[in-house]
């Protein structure tokens, strides 16, 4: 345990509890900060990561990636470097002790522009791509900002708009010149592997409901179709076909959770041509049709 890190821990603990009572997922006033809080453990669930900075306050989760997983607490952070698939079990969680944790989501706009007053040069690293998802130790010199960050939610909306950014920018700085920098930089600089397989995941993230071209993607990111697959697989962990598959359920268990909607109409929309084949691979995904899932939404309305 590192004495100076709980004191900010439980610092942002008392601040979230006054504040929200610690109950629920919450989008706070500042768009790229969320909170997730867990009463009790959870089954594994499917997930899809954006470019982030995660965080547990309190309690423990378990990250299925691939095949692989990885576990981490509140002395540890995640950084994800672009829209990654993964399965997410809570467990650690009581009402007495709850899991608590925060996101906060950043663009790659907002890593160049960090990048610019720092000297990337100085990181050697391989072109070869790397899974989207990196783990390290925690430790105050982020932890402050990030408590900074929270508190500003107590203040005018005025210092939230104008402090919030510089705040993000603070953070980015941070981990890029911490051992993070090497997987951003990855990320983020044009020509390297990695940067090329963001491309096409926001390509398909952006044209999800249309058929999938993996000659155009090929030619868009300047790369051979074997090479594409292979740095993909890596990245994701699946395929492009099966990324796109996961957008399009995302998606739609999304579009189920906010409009009231034909589940037909949901298929369609997401890009499938047969309700059928979109009712048996929601199922297989999130362990209920979306029948049965459009009820429990709207018994709880």
């Amino acid at each position: 345990m590192d004495s100076a890190l709980d004191t900010y821990r439980y610092a942002l603990i008392d601040f979230l509890k006054l504040r929200y009572g610690l109950n629920g997922s919450i989008q706070s006033d500042i768009p790229c900060l969320s909170f997730n809080i867990e009463t009790a453990p959870t089954e594994f669930k499917s997930i899809m990561y954006e470019p982030c900075l995660c965080i547990i306050i309190q309690g423990s989760k378990a990250v299925g990636f691939g095949n692989q997983m990885y576990k981490y607490d509140p002395y540890k952070y995640l950084l994800a470097s672009t829209h990654i698939p993964s399965d997410i079990k809570i467990l650690e969680a009581s009402k007495e002790l709850p899991y608590l944790s925060l996101t906060i989501k950043f663009t790659l706009e907002d890593i160049y522009e960090v990048l610019k007053n720092t000297h990337p040069e100085k990181l050697k690293f391989e072109y070869k791509s790397e899974k989207g998802l990196f783990f390290d130790t925690l430790h105050v010199r982020l932890y402050d900002p990030i408590l900074r960050l929270v508190k500003l939610l107590d203040t005018p909306k005025e210092d939230i708009e104008f402090l919030s950014p510089l705040i993000i920018k603070e953070i980015l700085y941070i981990l890029v010149n911490d051992k993070s920098g090497y997987f951003i930089n990855k990320f983020a600089m044009e020509g390297t592997t990695s940067n090329k397989i963001v491309k096409a995941i926001t390509e398909i993230k952006n044209n999800f409901s249309e058929k999938l071209n993996i000659k155009k993607l090929a030619k868009l990111t300047e790369m051979s179709e074997s090479s594409l697959y292979q740095n993909f697989k890596t990245i994701t962990s699946l395929s492009p076909i099966q990324f796109q598959k996961k957008l399009r359920l995302e998606e739609a268990k999304q579009m189920l959770s906010v409009r009231k909607i034909d589940i037909s109409e949901v298929a369609f929309l997401v890009g499938y041509e047969s309700p059928s084949q979109f009712s048996r691979e929601y199922s297989r995904m999130f362990g209920v049709p979306p029948s049965e899932h459009l009820k429990a939404l709207q018994e709880r309305i």
